[in-house]
C-alpha cells in the first residue's frame, strides 16, 4: 500500500478522480456554477468543472423529452394504422402485429451496438444517427409492397434508429444530473406521455387525408427532429479510457494457444463492457431486476397496441379510439412531473423498487377492466387507471436500475436488460395476435396481460423484500466493531479511495484540500 497525500490539489487533478470512479460530482466553487448555465465548452471551463444537476443539464433534459416523445411512443402509434395494414396486405392479425412487435424489439436488443457507436462517436452523434436511420426507414416503408418490406423497413431500419436516439438520450442524461437523477427520470419519462398524447392525433388526421403511405411518409420527416435533439447533447467532459503500457524485451511471435486466449479475453471484454453479462452473474439484485422486468414485457405494451383495434372492431369511431390513447399521454404528462418530485424525497431512497411493484401490480390488474365492455365510459376508466400506475412505472424504472447499479456500469446493464426486453418483446403482440385470430375475442388478450404482469409485479416485490431482509439480517448478525458500516459499492481492487469530500466538507473546509489512497 502506498499512501499519496497532496496538498492544494489542481481542478485537473479533482477531474481525475472523477473519472476514475466514472462519477460526475458537483462543482467546488460557485463559480463553476455560474459556468454550467451554458453550453459546456471544452476550452472555456477546465475539464470536470461543467455543472451537473443545473445549467445545460436542462436543454438536455427537454432534448431527451423529445427524443423520448419520437421513439418510445410511436410503437404504439401504429395501431392507427392497424385496420389499414390488414386490408392493404390482406394480413392476419398475427401477421400485422409483427410490424410494431419488431420495431419495439430492435428498438431494445440494439443496445450492445448503440453502446459500442456511443463509445466509438459520443451520444450525441449517435443520436442524430438513429435521426437519420429511424427518418428513412419510415419512408422507404411507404413503398412496401409486402407485409414483409414492412417488417424490414419499419421493423428493423425504423426500430435500429430508434434504438441509436433513444439510448444515448437517457445515458447522457444520467451524466448530467446526479443529486436530482430521479426528477430528471420522471421528467424524461413523460417524453413517452407526450409521444402518446400528440402522435394518434397526428396520426388520425394523416391517415385520414393521406392514407396509411402519406402518413409513413410524413411521420418519416417528423422523426428527422431527432437530429436536431441530438445536436445539443455535448458531452459533460471528454472521456479517454486509461490504457496500461507493457514494457518488453522485444518482439515475440504469439503461439496459437496465446492467440485463441486473446480472442476469449477480448469477447469476455467485450462483453463485460457493453452487455454487463458478469454483472448479471455477480450482482442478484440487478439480475432479479433484469428477469422480472423481461417478464413483465410480455404483456406490458400489448395493450398499447391491440386498444385502438378492440374499440373499433366493436363499432366505435375511430377518431374516438385514438382519444383514447391521447388521453393516456395527457395523464402521464400530468402525473409524472409532480411523481418525480415526490420520489426524490429522502424517504423514498432506498424503497423505488417497493413503489415500482406496487404501481406494476396496480397497471396489471387494470387491464382486466376492458374484459368488461368495450363502450367508451369502460374503455376510458381503464385508461385512467392503466395511465396512473404506467406513470409510476415510467417515472421510477431507470432510478430502480441506476439504484441497482453503479452508474458506471448503467449503459452496459441498460444494454443487457434491453436485450432481454426484446425477446419477450418480440413475442409478445404476435401471441396475443394468435390468440385473436383463434378465439375472435379481444378481451383475452387483457385479460393474460393483466395475468402476466401482474405476476412479474409480485415476483420483483417478494424478491426484493427476500433480498432485503437477507441483508439486514446478515448487518445484524455481524459483531459490532463500533466503526460505521462499509459502503455497499464495490470498487475495483487497483482503485480504492477514501476520503472523498462531500456537500458538507465542501463547506466546513477548504475545497482545495483533499486526500487520495491508491493500490498500486
Amino acid at each position: 500500500m502506498v499512501t499519496i497525500r497532496s496538498e492544494n490539489m489542481a481542478p485537473q487533478q479533482s477531474s481525475s478522480m472523477e473519472e476514475q470512479s466514472g462519477e460526475l460530482c458537483e462543482p467546488e466553487s460557485e463559480e463553476g456554477e455560474k459556468q454550467g448555465t451554458g453550453p459546456p465548452s471544452d476550452q472555456a471551463h477546465p475539464v470536470g468543472y461543467d455543472a451537473p444537476d443545473g445549467g445545460w443539464g436542462w436543454v438536455i433534459l427537454v432534448a431527451t423529452i423529445l427524443v423520448l416523445a419520437l421513439t418510445l411512443a410511436f410503437p404504439s402509434c401504429i395501431g392507427i394504422f392497424y385496420l389499414d395494414l390488414q386490408e392493404e396486405f390482406q394480413a392476419s392479425n398475427s401477421e400485422t402485429s409483427w410490424v410494431p412487435s419488431i420495431m419495439t424489439a430492435v428498438l431494445h436488443a440494439g443496445g450492445p451496438l448503440c453502446s459500442v457507436l456511443v463509445e466509438r462517436f459520443g451520444c450525441r452523434a449517435t443520436v442524430m444517427f438513429g435521426g437519420v436511420l429511424s427518418g428513412f426507414g419510415m419512408v422507404v416503408s411507404s413503398f412496401s409492397h409486402t407485409i414483409v418490406d414492412l417488417y424490414i423497413t419499419t421493423g428493423v431500419i425504423t426500430g435500429l434508429g430508434f434504438c441509436f436516439s433513444f439510448q444515448p438520450a437517457v445515458t447522457i442524461l444520467g451524466h448530467y444530473f446526479v443529486r436530482r437523477r430521479p426528477f430528471a427520470n420522471a421528467m424524461s419519462s413523460t417524453g413517452t406521455a407526450l409521444g402518446l398524447s400528440t402522435l394518434p392525433f397526428l396520426g388520425d388526421y394523416l391517415q385520414s387525408t393521406l392514407g396509411w403511405r402519406g402518413s409513413f411518409l410524413v411521420l418519416g420527416a417528423v422523426l428527422l427532429n431527432c437530429c436536431v435533439c441530438g445536436a445539443v447533447m455535448r458531452p459533460v467532459r471528454p472521456r479517454k479510457p486509461r490504457k496500461t503500457e507493457v514494457m518488453s524485451n522485444g518482439p515475440r511471435t504469439p503461439s496459437k494457444k496465446e492467440c485463441m486466449l486473446g480472442i476469449f479475453q477480448s469477447l469476455a471484454s467485450f462483453l463485460r463492457k457493453h452487455m454487463a453479462f458478469d454483472l448479471f452473474c455477480s450482482n442478484l439484485r440487478f439480475r432479479v431486476f433484469s428477469l422480472g422486468i423481461t417478464w413483465m414485457m410480455l404483456g406490458f405494451v400489448v395493450p398499447l397496441i391491440y386498444l385502438v383495434p378492440y374499440a373499433s372492431a366493436h363499432k366505435m369511431d375511430p377518431s374516438r379510439a385514438a382519444l383514447l390513447l391521447s388521453i393516456l399521454g395527457f395523464v402521464n404528462i400530468i402525473v409524472r412531473p409532480p411523481a418525480g418530485v415526490l420520489f426524490s424525497l429522502p424517504w423514498f431512497k432506498g424503497r423505488h423498487i417497493y413503489v415500482f411493484s406496487a404501481a406494476l401490480l396496480i397497471n396489471g390488474l387494470s387491464n382486466s377492466i376492458c374484459c368488461i365492455s368495450a363502450s367508451f365510459p369502460v374503455l376510458l376508466m381503464y385508461v385512467l387507471a392503466y395511465g396512473l400506475s404506467m406513470s409510476v412505472v415510467g417515472s421510477l424504472m431507470f432510478t430502480v436500475l441506476m439504484d441497482t447499479v453503479e452508474m458506471s456500469r448503467f449503459p452496459s446493464a441498460l444494454g443487457l436488460l434491453s436485450i432481454m426486453e426484446s425477446v419477450t418483446l418480440l413475442i409478445g403482440p404476435p401471441l396475443a395476435g394468435i390468440l385473436v385470430d383463434r378465439t375472435d375475442q379481444y378481451t383475452y388478450v387483457f385479460l393474460a396481460c393483466s395475468i402476466s404482469v401482474a405476476l412479474s409485479a409480485l415476483f420483483l416485490m417478494v424478491s426484493f423484500y427476500w433480498l432485503d431482509s437477507r441483508d439486514a439480517a446478515q448487518k445484524n448478525s455481524s459483531p459490532g466493531s463500533g466503526s460505521p458500516a462499509k459502503p455497499a459499492v464495490n470498487l475495483p481492487m487497483d482503485c480504492q479511495y477514501s476520503s472523498v469530500p462531500t456537500d458538507g466538507d465542501k463547506t466546513n473546509k477548504p475545497s482545495s484540500e483533499s486526500e487520495k489512497i491508491t493500490n498500486v
